[in-house]
């Protein structure tokens, strides 16, 4: 199943979320509704809430809380680009100018801070404790995880582990969010939460690694921003960890200058050609490979079903991708 059937099988359920996201956005401040339409109408994928809608659907679920939990999940992804895009100072997402470069700093803050709130006025509404715990502890850990990539950054002694770590708290808990809620609203038992957590998990730790070996490998067009970018911001992805690991020495030493300096634009084509030799960018996706095979595992869980197999469908899609 390719992401066209995906999001066909989906569809009206997609478009609810978009009405009630532009419903939710609209705000007496007019920065507000604009700057905050302007990120939501940018071209995203739309993965978190499609997994949310997929897997409530996938569970058997037959009303109308899982447009609101995909919306809610939008919304503190959402908040988190505006935020994210301020801290790197990146001036380019999904070949768009980022709201950074259009609107200023200080207006992305602030907006992101009204989505962030905006997500919890929706969590409200639905009025199950259990969903505003697990919302609430991932918006927490993303933002640990937001000050775990910053300590980061520059630091070439970065382990694997933090940079896991990294990973699991920026990505892969928004994405376990998004398909153990709806497990939650129909209040399945525990091995069939835990399933679905981890399947989330674990499909979320696979897209982020291969967005890392994305950064070094796909057309920059495509991805909508430079090759590099990661580099450019002295961040120790997994590629440049592994490298580092089993380089030589001028190459280590090379990699260590430009994750400290962050000056790796300056010579990236022998950085590309070190990631080549030592097959950095294969064990990178070699390892995402392993974690999308563990979110398909998890789906043992469920019943036959197409929104089954685009769940399935959508791990494999995760890692054979090209931006």
């Amino acid at each position: 199943m390719d992401i066209k059937a995906i999001q066909t099988l989906i569809n009206n359920d997609m478009k609810s979320v978009d009405q009630l996201i532009h419903a939710q956005m609209r705000s007496d401040v007019a920065l507000v509704s604009q700057l905050g339409l302007y990120i939501i109408n940018s071209g995203g994928k739309r993965v978190r809430p499609m997994l949310a809608l997929l897997a409530a659907k996938a569970l058997g679920y037959e009303g109308e809380k899982h447009v609101t939990l995909a919306t809610i999940i939008e919304f503190i992804h959402t908040a988190t680009l505006l935020h994210d895009d301020v801290v790197d100072e990146s001036l380019l997402r999904r070949g768009e100018p980022t709201a950074n470069a259009e609107f200023g700093n200080a207006a992305s803050v602030l907006v992101g801070d009204f989505i962030y709130t905006r997500s919890f006025q929706l969590m409200v509404g639905l009025n199950n404790m259990e969903v505003m715990r697990i919302l609430a502890d991932a918006t927490n850990i993303i933002a640990e995880g937001e000050v775990l990539q910053l300590m980061n950054c520059n630091d070439p002694d970065t382990t694997e582990a933090s940079y896991m770590q990294v990973i699991y708290s920026k990505t892969a808990k928004l994405f376990e969010a998004a398909t153990l809620l709806p497990a939650i609203i129909l209040d399945k038992d525990a091995q069939c939460q835990e399933a679905m957590k981890l399947y989330g998990m674990h499909l979320g730790t696979a897209f982020q690694l291969v967005d890392d070996v994305l950064d070094y490998s796909a057309d920059a067009k495509a991805m909508g921003k430079n090759v590099g970018d990661d580099l450019a911001e002295g961040k120790p992805t997994l590629p440049l960890l592994y490298a580092m690991k089993h380089g030589n020495e001028a190459q280590v030493a090379q990699i260590r200058h430009a994750i400290e300096h962050a000056d790796g634009l300056d010579y990236i084509d022998e950085i590309l050609e070190t990631l080549s030799q030592t097959k950095a960018l294969e064990f990178t996706m070699e390892k995402a490979q392993q974690e999308a095979d563990k979110a398909i595992a998890c789906l043992s869980v469920l019943d036959a079903s197409p929104y089954k197999e685009a769940l399935i469908s959508l791990a494999n899609i995760a890692v054979h991708r090209d931006r």
